[in-house]
C-alpha cells in the first residue's frame, strides 16, 4: 500500500497520525473507568493488536536484529504500561490530563539521549529548551495552586505512582526511539510489540484480584475507539515516515499536547485552567527549542 502512496498523501497519513494519538489520552482514561485500570489496558492493547495485524501484517520474527528485538520490545512494552497505568491510576481527570503532560516531555529525552547514543550533534538553544519544558511540568503539575517547586512536589507525592509512571514513560519512549533509529535497520516490530503489552497485561490481569469485566454498548463503543486511535495512530505513522515529510510532520507532532488536551477536556468534561495551558505551551516551546537545536547543526554541515 505505500508504495502507492505519493509524498503528499503520505504526509497527510502522518498529519491523521498525530490527529488519532491526539485522543489517546482521553479514550485510556474513559475505557479504564469503565474496564478498570489494568483491564482496561489489556483490552485496548488486545483489540489494538488484532487491528493492527491487517493493517501492518502478521508479526515475523525472523529479520528483526536480535538487539532490537530484546530491547526495543522491553522498552516498548514497558511505555505502553507506564502510559496506560498512569492514566488509569491518577486520582481524578483532570489529574489525568496534568499527568499525560509529563509524557511529552519525550522529544527532550529523545535527543539528549541521542547525543549520548548516537552521537547526535546539538547546539546551545538545547539548554533553554531542556530548561523550559521542565518548567512547564512544573507550571501544569502546580495545579491551580502558586506556581512553585514546592507545589510541584507536593502534588507528586499525592499520588507518585502515576507521577512516576508518566515520567519515567518519557524517558524509556526516548530510549525507544534511540535504540530502534540504531539497531532496527528499517525493519518494524509494532505488531509483535502491540501483542507482548496485551500478553503481560492479561498475565497481571489474571494474577490478582481485578475489577470484573463489564461489557456495556457504550463502555464497548469507548474502546474500540482507543484501540482504533491507537492502531490507526502506528499504521499511518509508519506510512507518513516511509514516504512522507518527515520534517514537516515531526514538526506538527510537537502540537500534541495541545491537541490532546483539547480532546481530552471536551471527552471527559473536565475544565482546565489557565495554568495547564501556559504550563503545555511551555512544554511544546522547549521541545522546539531541543528539535531547532540540532536543525542547526544539519542545516551547518550541508
Amino acid at each position: 500500500m505505500s508504495s502507492s502512496l505519493g509524498r503528499n498523501a503520505a504526509t497527510l497519513c502522518g498529519f491523521a497520525a498525530i490527529l488519532l494519538w491526539s485522543t489517546i489520552v482521553g479514550l485510556i482514561r474513559g475505557v479504564s473507568e469503565q474496564f478498570g485500570v489494568i483491564g482496561g489496558a489489556a483490552l485496548i492493547y488486545t483489540v489494538g493488536a488484532l487491528l493492527l495485524v491487517p493493517l501492518l501484517g502478521r508479526p515475523r520474527l525472523r529479520g528483526l536484529p536480535p538487539i532490537y528485538l530484546v530491547f526495543g520490545s522491553l522498552l516498548f512494552v514497558t511505555y505502553e504500561w507506564c502510559l496506560s497505568l498512569s492514566l488509569g491510576f491518577a486520582d481524578n481527570r483532570a489529574q489525568a490530563i496534568e499527568i499525560s503532560v509529563i509524557n511529552y516531555l519525550w522529544p527532550c529525552f529523545t535527543i539528549l539521549l541521542a547525543i549520548v547514543m548516537n552521537g547526535q550533534r546539538a547546539r546551545w538553544p538545547i539548554v533553554p529548551g531542556i530548561a523550559l519544558a521542565l518548567l512547564g511540568i512544573v507550571w501544569v503539575a502546580s495545579g491551580d495552586q502558586p506556581v512553585s517547586l514546592q507545589q510541584t512536589l507536593a502534588n507528586a507525592a499525592s499520588n507518585p505512582l502515576a507521577y512516576g509512571l508518566a515520567f519515567t514513560g518519557a524517558v524509556l519512549w526516548g530510549l525507544y526511539c534511540n535504540v530502534t533509529k540504531r539497531y532496527a535497520e528499517g525493519r518494524n516490530g509494532v505488531v509483535l510489540f502491540f501483542i507482548l503489552v496485551a500478553a503481560t497485561l492479561w498475565l497481571k490481569y489474571l494474577s490478582g484480584e481485578q475489577q470484573p469485566l463489564v461489557f456495556t454498548l457504550p463502555a464497548s463503543l469507548e474502546l474500540l475507539a482507543a484501540a482504533a486511535a491507537m492502531a490507526g495512530g502506528y499504521a499511518l505513522w509508519n506510512l507518513g515516515i516511509l514516504r512522507g515529510n518527515l520534517t514537516l510532520m515531526a514538526t506538527a507532532s510537537y502540537f500534541t499536547p495541545v491537541l490532546s488536551a483539547l480532546f481530552a477536556m471536551v471527552w471527559l468534561a473536565t475544565p482546565l485552567g489557565a495554568s495547564f495551558w501556559q504550563g503545555v505551551a511551555m512544554v511544546i516551546g522547549g521541545s522546539l527549542l531541543c528539535w531547532l537545536a540540532t536543525r542547526e547543526t544539519v542545516r551547518t554541515a550541508d
